[in-house]
């Protein structure tokens, strides 16, 4: 059975995006900062021409901890995701991508990647079936995240920590309303973030 991983980038203060998200502006106000390893170097809104098409533009240890992202066998992300950054475009940068919705009525092309499903459980459920004995990643957003750790339904957890404190935004674990036991088993670092994978102990 495929192994479910969460992995979402947050600042060190726990925020995974900063103040006023929204569609265009998903990481909210300056909220790049977040995702500068992504892409290895700074960068905005304004300046860059797509997150989707320069996924993998990285090097070194953060290239190597992308290309292990984007090699999982399938991804799950929540529709406010999914919605906030226009469906990338139309085509999942994830490969197969399980979004998170109640309006499963509204189903993308197939040739997307993307399928739509009711409920974080179904969902992961669904990215099992689709990954096979792959890896199944869960990003975005801090809602999904909590929804499948207080399900008990994920087996690992990589963060990427920016070094950044942003003082406002969404927080990744504010709503969790459980504890959860994890062993760290992995950390990398680098000029834009430290990778830290960790396994769930319960």
């Amino acid at each position: 059975m495929a192994q479910v991983q969460l992995d979402i980038t947050m600042s060190l203060d726990g925020f995974v995006t900063a103040a006023d998200d929204r569609f265009g502006r998903g990481l909210g106000d300056q909220g790049e900062v977040l995702h500068y390893w992504v892409l290895g170097r700074a960068w905005t809104y304004e300046n860059q021409e797509g997150l989707d098409r320069q996924l993998g533009s990285t090097t070194g240890v953060d290239q190597a901890v992308i290309d292990e992202v984007l090699a999982a066998g399938a991804a799950v992300v929540g529709r406010r995701m999914y919605d906030i950054t226009g469906g990338w475009g139309g085509q999942s940068p994830f490969g197969p991508c399980v979004v998170v919705t109640h309006r499963v009525d509204e189903q993308p092309d197939p040739k997307s990647g993307f399928e739509f499903v009711n409920g974080v459980v179904a969902a992961v459920d669904r990215a099992r079936q689709i990954a096979g004995d792959g890896l199944v990643t869960v990003g975005g957003g801090a809602s999904i995240v909590q929804q499948t750790l207080r399900g008990g339904l994920a087996d690992a957890l990589q963060i990427h920590i920016a070094p950044v404190v942003l003082g406002a935004g969404r927080t990744l674990f504010g709503e969790l309303g459980t504890r959860v036991r994890l062993e760290r088993t992995r950390v990398i670092d680098s000029p834009f973030a430290t990778h830290i994978k960790y396994r769930i102990l319960n």
